[in-house]
């Protein structure tokens, strides 16, 4: 079927013809959810995908990942689109049709739904390349829930060859109704700092604590005090979060245990709150070999960085939403999840879309065992996404 020269009649025309086939392709990649770096069956689908329509492509990216290439007949910039390809070890609960035939294996988070999007990107993509000044790079990125995939791609030159100049990301969000988007200015999601403490000290008989030194009271103490970072040391217009997740000591009721471990993370949105939180932590938990007589061993450990949308692609991507889809896109708040899309985001200028996922008559939210999206999504993504890049890349 010849396409229109109007683009926003010839996106939604082409999404038209598809969205039926990219629904059912969503529903066998959320049956067979693979955990980070095992989404073989996953990387196989999207493979036989981008054959079918033509693609050329490259497999086994950082183990699991994919890579293809839509060219353009008119020299231009280099455009990544990413979608994140893996599930969640989470038990589903939702008794669909389509629900995780793997036990304890679930796209809760809704990576099936970005891939498939992606697919359906890529097919359209493919029609319009006439139309593209440039290249676009569909990046199917393994292990963003294991934070590392978006890492080791870079780290195998997913910059290179073509060498890429800008990047579009996106992922569904079920506190937004399906038909509706978001964006963020600045910094959107969090940077994810994890840390762990282990607090040494004298074991002895609990009826009798004066003989030993206590690592439980110790960690119960210094965990309160951790609450004080955000509330007296970070600067307030600064969003900042300290959590810790989980502590490990002790055995018995009448011991009293040489040691505890407690491990938790920072998430934080700009780099002065980033470095007073780490210099705080470390502070508060040297400090207690003074007050608490126990001896601190701390391990602070910089994760992902804060994912940071660039606003010379916000405004025109933002727009093109608006004049493919309406009046459907407004500005949000960041969120302090983090995401590993900000490693690519460091190195080239990056724009992240929210696509609204809820489901009429649901208050669903991620990395939930209930979790079930309005797949309407799914076609108004794909045409929020194309816009946006044929916008870029015209």
């Amino acid at each position: 079927m010849p396409l229109a020269n109007d683009p926003t009649t010839a996106i939604r025309d082409a999404v038209a013809a598809i969205e039926a086939e990219l629904i059912a392709v969503r529903r066998d990649i959320h049956a067979h959810p693979e955990l980070a770096f095992e989404e073989v069956r996953t990387a196989a689908l999207v493979a036989r995908e981008l054959a079918k329509l033509g693609i050329p492509h490259r497999t086994g990216v950082a183990k699991t990942g994919v890579v293809g290439l839509i060219e353009g007949p008119r020299p231009g910039r280099v455009l990544i689109i990413r979608a994140d390809m893996d599930a969640l070890p989470i038990q589903e609960a939702t008794a669909l049709p389509w629900a995780s035939q793997v036990p304890g294996r679930m796209h809760a988070c809704g990576h099936d739904i970005h891939t498939t999007i992606l697919l359906g990107v890529a097919a359209v993509l493919k029609d319009l390349a006439p139309r593209i000044a440039g290249t676009v790079k569909l990046v199917f990125q393994p292990a963003e829930e294991a934070i590392g995939g978006m890492k080791q791609m870079l780290a195998e030159g997913l910059l290179e060859d073509p060498k890429v100049d800008l990047a579009l990301g996106f992922h569904n969000g079920p506190e937004l109704p399906a038909g509706r988007f978001a964006y963020i200015r600045g910094p959107a999601m969090a940077a994810a700092d994890p840390f762990e403490v282990v607090l040494h000290g004298v074991s002895g008989h609990a009826a009798a604590p004066h003989t030993a030194i206590d690592p439980i009271v110790a960690a119960a103490y210094l965990i309160t005090q951790l609450q004080t970072v955000v509330s007296r040391e970070v600067n307030p217009m600064h969003p900042a979060v300290v959590t810790v997740g989980a502590i490990h000591g002790g055995e018995a009721v009448n011991i009293i245990p040489d040691s505890v471990t407690f491990i938790g993370t920072v998430r934080t949105l700009h780099a002065p709150a980033r470095d007073t939180a780490e210099a705080a932590i470390r502070r508060l938990c040297e400090g207690a070999a003074a007050t608490l007589r126990v001896r601190p061993e701390v391990t602070y450990t910089r994760g992902t960085p804060p994912l940071v949308n660039d606003d010379r692609l916000l405004e025109p991507a933002v727009a093109a939403v608006r004049r493919q889809l309406g009046d459907v896109i407004a500005e949000a708040a960041p969120v302090m999840g983090a995401e590993d899309l900000s490693y690519l985001f460091e190195r080239v200028p990056g724009y992240w879309l929210r696509i609204g996922s809820g489901a009429p008559g649901r208050a669903d939210r991620l990395h939930n065992s209930g979790y079930a999206p309005d797949e309407a999504c799914i076609g108004l993504g794909v045409q929020a996404v194309c816009r946006a890049a044929l916008d870029l890349l015209s």
